[in-house]
């Protein structure tokens, strides 16, 4: 009697099981990241008029006297601070959010490469916060400063709330991306994809394309417009700074090198064997 051999059809679930766990704590995750961004807006949205009142401060303290805000729409004093709930919802969860990324990730990465991506990681939320920070507190009171004070004769400026809000979740956003530029200047390096001397090299194109970014990201007024470009280049720079980048393209270099080694190592086996 023939030994019952296994078909491709019964090896086919061993095969994926892999796959399939890593898709369920992907699914885990996920699921997670939405009951946290849940809880933290439930416990937001009955403060979501203050919230706004808060992100509204700036233009309010320059607002022409006898002046307000409106809602031109319906909904609009409902859905606004629901709106703004939920975006803080997930501005405040960020940090759980790229916990949970972060370990869905960490397990395929060698022990020097979690080295360096946790602290990476870690900047990055930081830098982020500080630049909506640096939005709110610097930019938004000159911006909305100049924005109101060119307003033509006989012109009442009284602002929409819902495009107020949409206005300045851009800035909040553009700003929070913009002082990403030493995370993304640090990881190119690391990576191998070019060096600090040729990034220096590249200046004036780098200056160029941040007034250029800082244009299609702001309000068309030369001060945002500014105020993005700056922070841009200095953080730029900031990334090109020896003890950012001293260690990568060396570690690049040795592990490119070790891996090659051991690939040859291992194939001189095998061919001699042949």
């Amino acid at each position: 009697m023939k030994p019952v051999t296994p078909s491709m059809s019964d090896k086919a679930p061993l095969a994926e099981q892999p796959f399939l766990s890593h898709l369920v704590e992907l699914r885990d995750r996920l699921i997670r990241m939405v009951l946290a961004i849940l809880v933290i807006f439930l416990g937001l949205f009955p403060f979501g008029n203050d919230i706004y009142i808060f992100i509204a401060d700036p233009l309010m303290a320059v607002l022409p006297e006898g002046t307000r805000m409106i809602a031109t729409q319906v909904a609009s004093p409902f859905l606004t601070p629901f709106k703004l709930a939920l975006v803080a919802a997930v501005f405040v969860a960020m940090p759980y959010i790229l916990h949970q990324f972060w370990g869905f990730v960490a397990p395929g990465l060698y022990q020097h490469e979690q080295r360096l991506a946790l602290p990476l990681l870690v900047s990055s939320i930081l830098l982020f916060y500080l630049g909506a920070a640096f939005a709110y507190a610097v930019v938004f009171p000159l911006v909305f400063a100049f924005l109101t004070s060119v307003a033509p004769e006989g012109v009442a400026v009284m602002t929409d709330i819902t495009h107020y809000l949409d206005f300045v979740l851009t800035l909040f956003f553009a700003f929070g991306i913009a002082f990403e530029v030493p995370i993304a200047t640090i990881v190119l390096v690391l990576a191998g994809a070019t060096t600090p001397q040729k990034l220096a090299s590249k200046r004036p194109f780098v200056i160029v394309g941040a007034f250029i970014i800082g244009m299609l990201l702001t309000p068309p007024d030369i001060i945002s417009q500014t105020l993005l470009a700056l922070p841009m280049w200095l953080l730029f720079e900031l990334g090109l700074l020896p003890p950012c980048v001293s260690h990568g393209p060396a570690q690049s270099g040795v592990t490119t090198a070790g891996r090659v080694q051991t690939a040859t190592t291992s194939a001189t086996p095998a061919a001699s064997a042949r």
